[in-house]
């Protein structure tokens, strides 16, 4: 009998069809052959990752950190803006973390939404972060002893497009969409970015990419840029990140042989248990155009099995159902237990909505100062 999603109706049987056409989220075991396909499949993986043109905006010291601003050229659009947050007074070189902002439907800022740099933060940026226990994580992390990396990725903050750059017709869609509430810049540009998006996948698809490989991209090249620095140890490197933050690092994981450790937080389930739920809700960085026909998501997030990863889940996330959580974490804990290293995968279950509170927090920093040998 045909499943009945109630999104496809009359066309429920799409998906049994495409299933008969090809195996949909075949078994994508760890190793370099998988990476590999993501690669492919991802685009933006081939030639030179690093930063141009590094300048130091300004520097500053706050609340016991050392903090710089620093931008870099990917090549191509506005410069890259970036924190660098590390313990004031340092001795010696110390790990090295790419904190990876999320997504949020917030394109507005980027860093500053997980950052305070030497200003009080923006009244919205403080109102977001309630999902964050209200406080700029990648502060308290760099506290913990870590030179944290925070920049700006495509489409956010200093990579932002302009309202001048993006057609009138979705311009005109926002403000309908917004039609009725109070003015707000910030908010009507995070609506024109929310239909945007699209045809910036499209524009990725001309140019034989992916959203998600643009921003992997930009991403690796800011890992480069950290792993350079010489108060960092360059075998002692991170990532993680929330929501948008941690689809980020799972492509980072996988595409960055330097990764050393990860947590991912509140970004994970199958896809067949997003299948008539949360499709809508997603950014196209989760969906890189044809990996169903190679692999699920947690496989990508076990592609570098018997790395240390933690995974972190809200067990009453809107944005995933139950059972597509549980399964991915199954699914990561098999990949792990193949490649002989069951301990080095943990996941957790918090209880409720899409948060990285300070309960959680706690636990990702002490894991990774365990698995970065700072403790």
């Amino acid at each position: 009998m045909t499943t009945h999603y109630q999104h496809l109706g009359k066309f429920s049987d799409w998906v049994e069809a495409a299933g008969r056409k090809r195996e949909l989220y075949p078994n994508a075991a760890p190793g370099a052959a998988t990476r590999q396909k993501l690669c492919e499949v991802l685009g933006f993986c081939d030639g030179d990752e690093s930063p141009q043109a590094v300048q130091v905006e300004r520097a500053w010291e706050q609340d016991g950190l050392a903090g710089e601003e620093i931008s870099w050229s990917v090549g191509y659009g506005p410069r890259t803006h970036a924190y660098v947050l590390k313990p004031l007074n340092a001795a010696g070189p110390l790990p090295g973390l790419v904190a990876l902002h999320d997504h949020g439907g917030f394109k507005w800022f980027g860093k500053e939404k997980i950052a305070d740099g030497p200003e009080a933060p923006h009244p919205a940026v403080v109102a977001f972060r309630s999902c964050y226990g209200d406080r700029a994580y990648a502060n308290a992390l760099a506290r913990q002893g870590f030179v944290v990396l925070i920049h700006d990725t495509f489409l956010w903050g200093s990579r932002r497009f302009g309202l001048e750059d993006i057609p009138p017709g979705l311009i005109e869609q926002a403000r309908s969409d917004l039609r009725g509430s109070e003015y707000d810049e910030i908010a009507e540009y995070n609506q024109v970015a929310f239909h945007h998006e699209l045809w910036v996948e499209k524009y990725c698809a001309l140019l034989g990419t992916t959203m998600a490989g643009v921003v992997s991209y930009e991403d690796r090249v800011a890992l480069n840029y950290l792993r350079a620095r010489a108060d960092v140890l360059p075998e002692r490197l991170g990532c993680l990140g929330l929501s948008g933050g941690g689809n980020r690092t799972a492509l980072l994981l996988a595409t960055h042989e330097a990764i050393r450790a990860a947590v991912i937080v509140g970004l994970m389930s199958t896809y067949a248990g997003l299948l008539d739920h949360n499709v809508m809700n997603h950014t196209w960085m989760l969906f890189p155009h044809g990996w169903a026909r190679y692999g699920d998501w947690p496989d990508i997030t076990a592609s570098r099995a018997p790395l240390p990863l933690l995974v972190q889940y809200d067990d009453q996330d809107p944005l995933f159902t139950p059972e597509g959580m549980h399964a991915a974490d199954e699914r990561i804990a098999a990949h792990y237990r193949q490649a002989g290293a069951p301990a080095a995968y943990c996941g957790q279950f918090y209880p409720g909505e899409h948060k990285f509170d300070l309960e959680m927090q706690t636990a990702a920093f002490r894991w990774l100062q365990e698995q970065l040998a700072l403790a």
